[in-house]
């Protein structure tokens, strides 16, 4: 399928996202006009600056009028509020979706508020850094990346066709899926190891025999892997876990088990358990690799060609 052009996009929030989104529409060439909201006037002027949206506007509403394409960039906790303040600004036959790691709480919030005739379709780019704001995106930030969309029963089939084009043209891969088992499967890919991160990170932060500069100057490339994901918006990760409650609820169990599993293990010395479990996880990694989703080359944080994909700041 050829790429699709849009005469208008709206960009609602200009962060590492939206502004990887705007560069890589430039690079496409998806949109004659990008057109850009955010709530700081100081972001809106860089994004101007940058040089990835067209115009910015103070409202939402102002930015999404004849946007062919709407794409809600901001924290999923704040998705039905936008939504409700350009419901009445969207015009027949728009796309409207978002850019969340978590569905079934978007299609919650924001589709009370999808005029007739406006095609909702929740989506999620598989793609982060732990880096934030309107100077952190990068037009690559989606190469070789899924994305993930999840439409409503009863949706245009045109419609998820032109998104999907959209996202290819971004560099993505699309994949589409039912929204429940989309946050279920996010809930063990990407929840569950941020909020161990945040844990892990939180719990050398409070150690009392282990001081602060220690944990900084010898950390090894584990530890230094972990801060990376624990670096990752703070806005972002609450609301995901807020809106994603009993997936992440359940993997935590799991987790627990397996964790209480592997305690006993070093507890009692069985060796071949502990073989047999660092000898599976570790085949994990190489069918990773082997996806073409890392490379095998570890770098341990140095010098990555672009900010390293991981902690996803896409919400």
């Amino acid at each position: 399928m050829s790429a699709p052009h849009f005469d208008k996009v709206a960009l609602i929030g200009l962060g590492l996202i939206g502004s990887s989104l705007g560069h890589a529409m430039k690079r496409a060439g998806l949109a004659k006009h990008i057109a850009g909201h955010a709530r700081s006037e100081a972001t809106r002027k860089r994004a101007l600056e940058i040089g990835f949206v067209d115009s910015v506007h103070g409202s939402a509403a102002d930015a999404v009028r004849d946007a062919g394409l709407v794409i809600l960039c901001t924290p999923v906790g704040a998705l039905g509020a936008i939504a409700a303040e350009i419901e009445p600004h969207l015009k027949k036959g728009t796309i409207l979706t978002d850019v969340g790691s978590v569905k079934l709480a978007v299609i919650r919030d924001m589709g009370p508020h999808v005029p007739q005739g406006v095609h909702f379709i929740p989506g999620h780019p598989i793609a982060g850094t732990e880096e934030s704001g309107p100077d952190s995106g990068f037009p690559e930030l989606f190469d070789n990346r899924w994305c993930i969309l999840t439409p409503v029963p009863g949706t245009d089939h045109e419609a998820v066709e032109k998104l999907s084009a959209f996202w290819t043209a971004c560099g993505s891969t699309v994949d589409v899926m039912e929204p429940k088992h989309h946050d279920l499967v996010l809930a063990i890919v990407s929840h569950l190891p941020h909020i161990i991160a945040y844990n892990i990170v939180g719990t050398a932060s409070d150690l009392e025999t282990v001081t602060q500069s220690e944990v900084i100057k010898y950390s090894a490339s584990g530890f230094r892997d972990f801060t990376r994901l624990a670096a990752s918006d703070p806005t972002m990760w609450r609301d995901v876990c807020l809106n994603n409650k009993e997936p992440i609820l359940e993997m935590l169990a799991r987790f627990s088990e397996d964790l209480t599993a592997l305690q006993r293990a070093i507890r009692w010395g069985d060796g071949d358990k502990l073989f047999d479990l660092f000898t599976r996880t570790r085949a994990i990694r190489r069918s990773i690799v082997d996806a073409g989703q890392d490379i095998a080359a570890p770098n341990f944080g140095r010098n990555p060609p672009h900010p390293k994909p991981g902690g996803e700041s896409n919400q």
